[in-house]
C-alpha cells in the first residue's frame, strides 16, 4: 500500500511540474505584444525609423518608424509559423527517439533562444530572429512531451491532454510579467539568465519525472518510469504489483495474466514486451495478431483529413480575428482612442484565461466516454469505440462556439464585443485542446507525435490565407471586416461534417462488432501499449 502511495505521489508531481512548465515556458511568444513595448523602450531597431515629411530643423518628434513596426512583426511572423510547422518534424523526433531525446532537444534549443535574447542589443537585434525560432520550436516540443502525461491518469486522460494545451494559451502572460518587472527597473539581461537557469528544472524533470520512451496506454501493471525505477529488482514481483490496482487512473490495464509472472516493468520494456506477448497470443488456435495502423494509412484516412479541415478553417478564422481587432475596433468606436484601449485591454485579459476553459472540453470528452461505456456494457462496447464516440460531442461544441463567435464579431456594436472576446477563448481553448484529444484517440500512439505535428503545419500552410483577406479588408471593403466575417462563417461549416464522419465511423465500428465480434478486422482494438486504429 506504501509503494502504490508513492507511485500515486509521483504522478501526482509529474502532472503538476508539466503544468507548471507548460504554463511558464511552453507558449511565452504568443505574449508578443507586451515584449515589443521593452524592445522598443532599448530601442531595437530604432536605426530603422527615419525622419518624417513634417520635420523641421527645431523638432525631432516627426519620426516615421513603421520600417522598425514592421521587423518587430516579422520576427513574431517566423516566429509563430516555425511553432506551428515544425510539430511535424518534432513530432517524429518524438515518436522515433522517444522523450528523453526529444526533450533533452527542446532544452537545448529552448536555453539557446534564451541566451540570445539576454545577450542581445540594440546593435546586434537581428539575433532575435532565431532566438524567437529556438524559443518557439522548444517550447512545442515541450508540451509535446508532456502531453503523454495524461496517459497516467486513466478515465481523466483527456482532461489533462486539455488543461495543458490551456496552460500553453496562458504562457503568453509571462512576456506580461517581463514588462511590468523591467519597468520596475530589472534589466532584460537578469530576467532571460533567470529563465535559462530554470534548465535545470526542466533536466530534473526529464530525468526523474518523464520515461525515457513513452507512457502507453492503457498503463500496464506495475508500470513505472523515470531513474528511480532502476534501483528496483528485476527478480520478482511484490505483492503490491501482483495485485491489481484499486487506483481509479488505473481502471484500464493490460492483460494481467501475461504480466503476472513476469519481472517487474519499466518503461523501455513495457510497450516492446506487450507487443510481444500479443503476437505470441496471437499463434494461438483461433485467434488472431492484432497489427498497429501504419502512419501512411492514418495520413490518408478520412479521419484525418476531416480533422486537419476542422482545425484548419477555424484556426484561420481565429489569426484573422486577432490580425484584424484594431482596425475593426477603430472601425466600431469611430477612432476613440480610449475606447479602443478598454476593449483591447479586455481581450488581452481574457486570453489569460485559456488555462480554466480548455479542461472543460476534456471533462466532457471523458465524461460522455464514461456514459458511452455503461450504456454500452450489454453491447460488449470496447474501449476505444467509447473513447470515438465521446469526441463527436465535443467537436460539434467547439465548431458551435466558433460559429458563435464569429457571429458576434460580425456584428458592430461594441459592448457585443465582449461576448466575442468570451466565446472567442472558449473556442481557440476547446479547440487546440480538442486536437490533441482527438487525435490521441483516434490514431496509434506510435504515431502520435507525427500525425500531431502534420496536422498544425498542414493547417499552418492554410492559416496563411489571412494575409489575402487582410489585404481585401484594408483594401476594397474600406476597414469594414463585415462581408469577410459572413465568408467565413459559410467557410466554417464545413467544419461541422467532421463530427458527422466520426459518428458514421463509430456506429459502422458497432455494426462490425455486434456482427462479428472483436475478431473484426475492421475495428480499432486497442491493445496494452498499443493506441486504436482506425
Amino acid at each position: 500500500m506504501e509503494e502504490q502511495g508513492s507511485s500515486i505521489a509521483k504522478r501526482l508531481a509529474t502532472l503538476i511540474s508539466g503544468l507548471v512548465e507548460c504554463m511558464c515556458f511552453a507558449g511565452i511568444i504568443f505574449g508578443w505584444a507586451s515584449f515589443v513595448y521593452v524592445l522598443k523602450d532599448l530601442h531595437y531597431f530604432e536605426d530603422w525609423c527615419v525622419p518624417g515629411a513634417n520635420e523641421t530643423a527645431n523638432s525631432t518628434q516627426d519620426v516615421d518608424c513603421s520600417a522598425q513596426d514592421e521587423q518587430l512583426s516579422l520576427i513574431f511572423t517566423i516566429g509563430s509559423f516555425m511553432n506551428n510547422f515544425m510539430t511535424f518534424p518534432t513530432g517524429y523526433i518524438f515518436d522515433r527517439f522517444g522523450t528523453t531525446v526529444a526533450r533533452l532537444l527542446a532544452i537545448s534549443l529552448y536555453t539557446c533562444g534564451t541566451l540570445l535574447i539576454a545577450f542581445s542589443t540594440a546593435a546586434t537585434a537581428l539575433i532575435l530572429f532565431p532566438a524567437l525560432s529556438f524559443l518557439s520550436i522548444g517550447g512545442i516540443l515541450l508540451i509535446l512531451t508532456n502531453m503523454q502525461v495524461g496517459n497516467l491518469f486513466g478515465k481523466h486522460r483527456s482532461t489533462i491532454i486539455t488543461l495543458y494545451n490551456g496552460a500553453f494559451d496562458s504562457s503568453s502572460a509571462v512576456f506580461l510579467v517581463i514588462k511590468l518587472l523591467y519597468e520596475r527597473g530589472l534589466t532584460l539581461q537578469a530576467m532571460f539568465l533567470f529563465i535559462t537557469a530554470c534548465s535545470a528544472w526542466h533536466l530534473v524533470r526529464t530525468f526523474f519525472l518523464l520515461p525515457w520512451s513513452h507512457i502507453p496506454y492503457p498503463l500496464p501493471l506495475g508500470y513505472t518510469y523515470g531513474l528511480s525505477c532502476q534501483k528496483r529488482s528485476r527478480s520478482y514481483r511484490t505483492h503490491e504489483e501482483k495485485r491489481p490496482s484499486c487506483s481509479p487512473w488505473e481502471e484500464e490495464v493490460a492483460d494481467s495474466d501475461n504480466m503476472h509472472s513476469d519481472p517487474a516493468l519499466n518503461d523501455t520494456d513495457v510497450r516492446t514486451k506487450v507487443i510481444v506477448d500479443k503476437a505470441e497470443s496471437g499463434t494461438a488456435p483461433g485467434s488472431k495478431e492484432r497489427t498497429v495502423m501504419s502512419f501512411r494509412n492514418c495520413v490518408f484516412s478520412k479521419l484525418f483529413f476531416w480533422q486537419l479541415v476542422w482545425l484548419s478553417v477555424m484556426q484561420l478564422r481565429h489569426y484573422l480575428f486577432i490580425g484584424t481587432l484594431n482596425p475593426m475596433l477603430e472601425h466600431m468606436a469611430a477612432g476613440d482612442a480610449k475606447l479602443v484601449s478598454t476593449y483591447t485591454n479586455a481581450f488581452a485579459f481574457t486570453q489569460l484565461c485559456g488555462v480554466l476553459c480548455a479542461p472543460w472540453n476534456g471533462l466532457i470528452l471523458d465524461r460522455h466516454k464514461r456514459r458511452q461505456k455503461t450504456e454500452g456494457n450489454d453491447k460488449g462496447m470496447l474501449d476505444s469505440l467509447a473513447d470515438l464516440r465521446s469526441c463527436v460531442l465535443s467537436l460539434a461544441i467547439t465548431v458551435l462556439q466558433c460559429v458563435g463567435f464569429s457571429i458576434c464579431a460580425s456584428i458592430s456594436v461594441l459592448p457585443v464585443q465582449y461576448a466575442t472576446f468570451i466565446l472567442q477563448v472558449l473556442s481557440r481553448s476547446f479547440l487546440y485542446g480538442g486536437n490533441a484529444a482527438f487525435l490521441s484517440i483516434a490514431f496509434p500512439l506510435e504515431h502520435f507525435g507525427k500525425l500531431y505535428g502534420l496536422v498544425m503545419g498542414l493547417s499552418a500552410v492554410v492559416s496563411l490565407l489571412q494575409y489575402p483577406c487582410f489585404s481585401l479588408i484594408k483594401g476594397p471593403l474600406n476597414g469594414n471586416p463585415f462581408y469577410v466575417n459572413i465568408g467565413l462563417i459559410v467557410f466554417m461549416l464545413l467544419a461541422f461534417v467532421h463530427p458527422l464522419v466520426v459518428l458514421q465511423e463509430c456506429r459502422r465500428r458497432e455494426k462490425d462488432l455486434a456482427k462479428h465480434g472483436t475478431d473484426s478486422p475492421a475495428l480499432g482494438i486497442r491493445n496494452p501499449g498499443v493506441e486504436s486504429s482506425i
